[in-house]
């Protein structure tokens, strides 16, 4: 594929994704992505990670509808026939896609990435953006968009959980520090 036909497909993508999130209340809309997409890009230029594949699925990545049960097989179709749709070779399709379906680590464990590319942004850049200030505010963000409390003293941290979170389960945003956030950065 030649470069200029890249670059066209990634300003495509920015602003599909700009479209699709920038409405989107629970932490993950587009300046998200934004961010993410930019720490991806200084990160694959010190590790000599492909640029292109880095930038789409880092673009990509948080497409889609979190609350429907079969969400993560509907947002993998529904970037499928995006990248079909602007022409990306099916061997870079391959890659952006099994970068997102192991890009999210909502069960508290995410798919260790075989590839540069996927540890570059999932590994880096997507997971650099849950720390810090912008981590924080993010947690109680997309508790907000939920409609879960801040905190329940009888709602204990499933520390110990291990796969998809049952949905039925009360959860609160201090325990997403736990469950989450603290489980997957300690060092």
């Amino acid at each position: 594929m030649k470069e200029l036909n890249k670059q066209v497909i990634l300003k495509e993508a920015e602003k599909y994704v700009y479209h699709e999130l920038k409405d989107e209340g629970s932490g993950h809309d587009f300046w998200h992505v934004y961010r993410v997409t930019k720490t991806a890009m200084k990160i694959a230029q010190e590790e000599h990670a492909d640029f292109f594949i880095c930038k789409l699925a880092a673009l990509l990545h948080d497409i889609g509808d979190r609350k429907s049960p079969d969400s993560e097989t509907q947002n993998l179709e529904k970037i499928k026939k995006w990248l079909v749709s602007h022409r990306v070779d099916e061997k870079d399709r391959r890659l952006v896609l099994d970068i997102i379906s192991g890009i999210t680590f909502d069960n508290g464990e995410g798919r260790e990435m075989k590839t540069l590319e996927g540890k570059v942004v999932q590994e880096d850049a997507d997971r650099l953006d849950a720390i810090g200030a912008i981590g924080i505010a993010r947690v109680f963000s997309n508790g907000g968009s939920k409609g879960q409390l801040i905190y329940h003293p009888d709602i204990k941290p499933d520390i110990m959980r291990h796969g998809p979170i049952d949905p039925n389960r009360k959860e609160t945003s201090i325990n997403r520090f736990y469950e989450k956030l603290l489980k997957n950065y300690t060092i």
